[in-house]
């Protein structure tokens, strides 16, 4: 007996641009929340994560060590110093050099003071008074 197929019949397939947007969304925003759930479950039944051991092994051994300030070195002590010193005699060579300063007495009288007897007030002066 001869086996005759039925003719097929073509297969109509029709796109609504709306309705698939709207499942690539819907399917996105299911993926997001199943991931987050899967996270908070992760964490919520004692999932650890691998930097526990080190943690661990942090809190075996105590509390971290602090940095204490540099020892009493007076070769550092002496260096800080003479910056110091290279900072005041550069502002007062500005100030003995700025042409503003000559007319202002204040400055001048202090000028001469640290000039003639220099001292910790005469300079602290002369930085206070001049420009």
């Amino acid at each position: 007996m001869p086996n005759r197929a039925t003719p097929r019949r073509p297969l109509r397939i029709s796109v609504n641009a709306l309705q698939l947007s709207g499942s690539i969304a819907l399917g996105l925003w299911l993926g997001f929340l199943a991931i987050a759930l899967t996270g908070w479950l992760a964490s919520r039944f004692g999932f650890e994560p691998p930097l526990a051991p080190v943690a661990q092994a942090v809190q075996y051994l105590g509390k971290p060590a602090s940095i204490e300030p540099v020892a009493a070195n007076p070769m550092f002590e002496q260096y800080q110093e003479n910056l110091r010193k290279n900072e005041q005699q550069q502002a007062l060579d500005n100030a003995r050099n700025n042409l503003r300063n000559q007319a202002n007495p204040k400055c001048q009288f202090w000028l001469q003071q640290d000039q003639t007897a220099p001292n910790e007030k005469s300079r602290a002066n002369v930085l206070q008074f001049c420009d």
